[in-house]
C-alpha cells in the first residue's frame, strides 16, 4: 500500500483527509506546520504529500519547491481554501500535481490522487476555467514566483515568514540555527531588497503576498 504524510494546521481537517485516504493509503504521519513536514518527509520518505498552502513556520508554497527537489518522485497535492488564480500558479510552479479545494476534498481529492500518480494534473472545478486551463498545460501568463517573493534565497524567505509571524530574533535563531546576527543580517538584508523600513512593513509584505495568513 502507498504511503501518505499529511500537513495542515487544523486537526479537523486531518481526521478528514485521514477518512478519505483509508483504504487506499497507509498514513505514515501527519504534521502541523510546514518546517516538521520537511522533516518528516525527508524521514518517511511517503509517495504522496497532501498540505495547505497556509501553515506556521514554512509556508505550502515554499515547503513544495524543497519537497520537489528532496523527493522528486513523491506526489504532491495542495488541499487548501485559497482559491487565487496567483496561488494556484505558484502551487504549479513549485512542483505540485494537485489542487483540490477544501470544502470539496471529499468529492475530489481522491480523483486527484489518481490522476497525480498517472503524472495528470488536477485543479478543483471551483477554480475558474481559466485557471484549469492553464494548469492542464502547466504554462502561466503571470508571473507567481514575484507574489511568493521567489527572487529572495531560501533563508530570507524563512526569516520572513517567522518574522511576519511575530517572532523574537531569539526564537528565529533557535529556530533555524543560526545565530541572531545572522537573524539580524537577513532581516536586514530583507528590507533593502524589498525596499522596507520596518517590521510592521516586513509583516505587511508577507500578508500581502500570500507567505503567512491572518
Amino acid at each position: 500500500m502507498k504511503r501518505a504524510l499529511l500537513a495542515d494546521d487544523h486537526p479537523l481537517i486531518l481526521e478528514g483527509l485521514i477518512g478519505i485516504l483509508k483504504g487506499s493509503f497507509q498514513v505514515v504521519g501527519v504534521v502541523m506546520d510546514g518546517r516538521t513536514l520537511i522533516r518528516q518527509a525527508e524521514e518517511l520518505k511517503p509517495d504522496l504529500i497532501l498540505l495547505d498552502v497556509s501553515m506556521p513556520e514554512l509556508n505550502g508554497i515554499e515547503a513544495v519547491r524543497r519537497l520537489n527537489k528532496m523527493l522528486p518522485a513523491a506526489k504532491l497535492i495542495f488541499v487548501t481554501q485559497h482559491l487565487d488564480p496567483a496561488y494556484i500558479e505558484a502551487a504549479f510552479d513549485a512542483g505540485a500535481m494537485g489542487y483540490v479545494a477544501k470544502q470539496s476534498a471529499s468529492s475530489e481529492l481522491l480523483e486527484a490522487v489518481r490522476l497525480a500518480f498517472a503524472n495528470r494534473y488536477y485543479v478543483t472545478p471551483l477554480a475558474t476555467p481559466r485557471e484549469c486551463a492553464a494548469a492542464a498545460a502547466h504554462g502561466y501568463s503571470s508571473n507567481p514566483a514575484e507574489l511568493f517573493a521567489s527572487r529572495l534565497t531560501p533563508r530570507q524567505r524563512d526569516v520572513l515568514q517567522l518574522v511576519a509571524e511575530g517572532k523574537s530574533s531569539k526564537e528565529i535563531s533557535s529556530a533555524l540555527r543560526i545565530s541572531i546576527k545572522t537573524v539580524e543580517f537577513h532581516r536586514n538584508g530583507l528590507m533593502n531588497e524589498l525596499g522596507l523600513r520596518s517590521i510592521a512593513e516586513l509583516t505587511r509584505y508577507a500578508l500581502r503576498h500570500g507567505i503567512v495568513t491572518e
